[in-house]
Parts: structure tokens; C-alpha cells; sequence
């Protein structure tokens, strides 16, 4: 069995503020999952931890493209330093968000060293970019189109290596029934299903059918992103943009053991719960339980 190692990316670079004068508080995601003795539970090697720059945005205002984007890039190049050399040493980084921009890190690292592919649970796609939206932004909400170079370049092509993912090596679940992005995957075979269409086949079903479909020749692995808004907001209230309709704990526990128990997957990261919207640790607790259970279940 690979080590396992606990990684700290606890950059918040990527989501608006949630009031003027204030930063989003998932920034304390990987100090609230540590405090559950994450660690201790995987049996884990310690990482340490990825030290973010500040979050300022600015004078930035709408239509200056990506806000940070100096900060995210010099940030993402960093991690990837880190993720790149866990996996190369054949261990397996689990890394503790911080918002979605971080899977930024991972997948160019993965790029550095061959073709990886996504499973991506995450509440949306994540795909906001020029072609669809002129609220550009929040890197939070578009690093899936910055990795599969459908974004600025000071992002999409760090080192001369976008597209860091390519469309038919992705795989999305979780995306709410009514997502305005369906009809655009659609369009572009990215694979997805959404928490409607994972209730209809079932969610070990459909994850064991996407880690074979991602365990080819063509792949030198894949990474799986998991971010906390994919649950139902009477469970995880805790994100920045809870929506209705999202999966339930059971479900996402048969989804997530397959995938990173398979054989060719590289690493986990997880995102976006904010500690600061859960005053009773309720949302916190349940998401360590199910990180720590999907390796035991895998």
C-alpha cells in the first residue's frame, strides 16, 4: 500500500469575499479536519503545509479577468512542487483545501510528469470562462476550464504545459439535475453525472465504472477533486454556495471509496467547507468521517 500524506493547501485565492472587508473562511478547512485527527485516522505521513500569499484583491473590478492571478499562479507552481514530488516518490497526497483552485496545483503537477486524468465530485463544473460568462473572476468556481485551457493563460498555461487536462480524460458527478453547465459537457463529451442520473445507476455503479474507464493505457493515472458543496445543504451547510438537491452522505460515501481505491489513482484533494458557517463542528465532523471512511471502505 502507498504512504499516505497529509498535505495543507490552505488557500482561499480563488472565492470572493463573502462581505465586503472580510475572506472566505475555508482557509481553516485543513486546521478543522486536523483537529478530527485526520492524520492519525488515515495513517498518514505528515506533509506540512503550503503556505498561501495574502489575500488582497485589490483594485481589481469586474472584467479584469481572474482576481489574484499573479498570487494564484506563483501559488499553484508551488504546490504543484510539492504534489509533483509525492507522486513521483509513489506516495499518495491527500490534500486539505482551502477553495477549488487548488486542484489547479494538482493537475499541473500531473501534467509535469504524463497524461493524468479528473474524477471531480464537486456540487458544480466549475467551468465558468469567456465562452459562457462575462463574470469572470473567481478562479474557485473556473479551474476545471483553466485546466483544460479554456482561461487566461497567466493560469491555463503555466509553463508552457496547458491544457493540463484534456476533455475526454474528465469525469464529473454530482452536478445539480437543473445545471446550466450540462448542456455544454454535453457538447464537448466531458463525461458527467448529475446527483439525479448517480440515484438512477448508483453511485458504486457509476464510480467503478469511471475508475476502469480512467485505468487505460493512454493514463498515467488520474486524481480525484472532492469538493464539500457536492453534499445536500441539510448535511453540509459549511460552503460558500450551498444549493439544494445535492447528494446525501451514504451516497457519496459508495461514490468516493472506488475511486480512490483504485489502483491508478495518484491523490485526493478537498475543498471549500468553511468552518466559520459551522458553529457546532457537525458539517466538519461528517466530512473527515467520510474522507477516512472511503479509504477504509477502498
Amino acid at each position: 500500500m502507498r504512504t499516505r500524506v497529509v498535505l495543507d493547501a490552505p488557500s482561499n485565492l480563488g472565492l470572493r469575499p463573502p462581505a465586503p472587508g472580510t475572506v472566505p473562511g475555508c482557509y481553516k478547512l485543513a486546521g478543522a479536519l486536523r483537529e478530527r485527527r485526520i492524520v492519525q485516522r488515515l495513517g498518514a505521513s505528515e506533509g506540512g503545509v503550503v503556505v498561501p500569499p495574502r489575500y488582497d484583491r485589490g483594485d481589481w473590478q469586474e472584467g479584469d479577468g481572474v482576481f489574484n492571478a499573479a498570487a494564484l499562479a506563483r501559488y499553484t507552481r508551488t504546490l504543484a512542487d510539492r504534489i509533483e514530488g509525492h507522486v513521483r516518490a509513489d506516495e499518495f497526497p491527500v490534500v486539505l483545501g482551502g477553495d477549488c483552485s487548488i486542484q489547479l496545483g494538482a493537475t499541473l503537477a500531473l501534467r509535469r510528469i504524463g497524461r493524468y486524468g479528473l474524477a471531480a465530485i464537486d456540487g458544480s463544473a466549475d467551468f465558468r470562462h469567456l465562452g459562457n460568462s462575462d463574470r469572470i473572476g473567481a478562479a474557485g468556481g473556473e479551474e476545471l476550464a483553466i485546466s483544460t485551457g479554456r482561461g487566461q493563460a497567466d493560469l491555463a498555461d503555466l509553463e508552457g504545459l496547458g491544457p493540463y487536462l484534456r476533455d475526454e480524460d474528465v469525469r464529473l458527478f454530482g452536478m445539480r439535475d437543473d445545471d446550466e453547465d450540462r448542456a455544454e459537457m454535453a457538447a464537448l463529451k466531458i463525461s458527467n453525472a448529475t446527483v439525479g442520473e448517480i440515484r438512477e445507476w448508483g453511485p458504486d455503479v457509476l464510480a467503478r465504472a469511471a475508475a476502469q474507464s480512467l485505468e487505460t493505457p493512454a493514463l498515467d493515472g488520474f486524481w480525484v477533486h472532492l469538493d464539500a458543496d457536492v453534499l445536500d445543504p441539510s448535511v453540509m451547510p459549511a460552503v460558500d454556495s450551498p444549493d439544494d438537491g445535492g447528494l446525501f452522505p451514504d451516497e457519496l460515501a459508495a461514490l468516493l471509496g472506488p475511486l480512490v481505491g483504485s489502483p491508478r489513482c495518484v491523490g485526493l484533494n478537498v475543498t471549500i467547507y468553511d468552518p466559520d458557517l459551522d458553529p457546532d463542528g457537525t458539517a466538519g465532523t461528517l466530512l473527515t468521517d467520510l474522507v477516512v471512511g472511503a479509504f477504509t471502505a477502498a
